[in-house]
């Protein structure tokens, strides 16, 4: 049985590369406290991964805090555990969704809030935010 409940190395948006283009090309959402970007295109790693593999590597997530609202670094790194549990959590509909249409998915959240939040706050809020976007690729092709 595959892990369900895990944000492991392969799910991150870590390249720089992928990271500018899901900024300059991507669409973005608002849904308080985030700003939501995301870029859909299809899946192009081996077709001969098993199913769970390719749901696995659907979605690659990213997440960023403002130092201008949050001068330290404790207060920023805090907000971004709080928000990968939180999407860690409940990514599995949005995660299948993708998967199913044979897609990939960048998603990288930034929190626009001035005040810091709590763990219930983050958790009701990434529940809004996950639906509204799967909501928004449904509606979009893949490039």
């Amino acid at each position: 049985m595959a892990k369900q409940f895990t944000l492991g190395k392969n799910e991150r948006l870590k390249s720089r590369k992928q990271i500018e283009q899901l900024f300059s090309e991507g669409k973005n959402i608002s849904v308080f406290p985030f700003r939501i970007y995301f870029l859909l295109y299809p899946f192009t790693i081996h077709n001969s991964l098993k199913e769970s593999l390719r749901t696995q590597f659907a979605i690659q997530f990213g997440v960023g805090v403002s130092g201008k609202n949050f001068k330290k670094a404790v207060d920023r790194n805090r907000i971004k555990r709080l928000i990968r549990e939180a999407y860690r959590l409940q990514k599995g509909p949005l995660q299948n969704q993708v998967a199913a249409n044979n897609q990939q998915l960048n998603l990288f959240f930034v929190y626009a809030s001035k005040e810091m939040p709590d763990h219930k706050f983050i958790y009701d809020k990434m529940t809004v935010a996950l639906q509204k976007t799967s909501s928004e690729i449904e509606k979009q092709p893949a490039k």
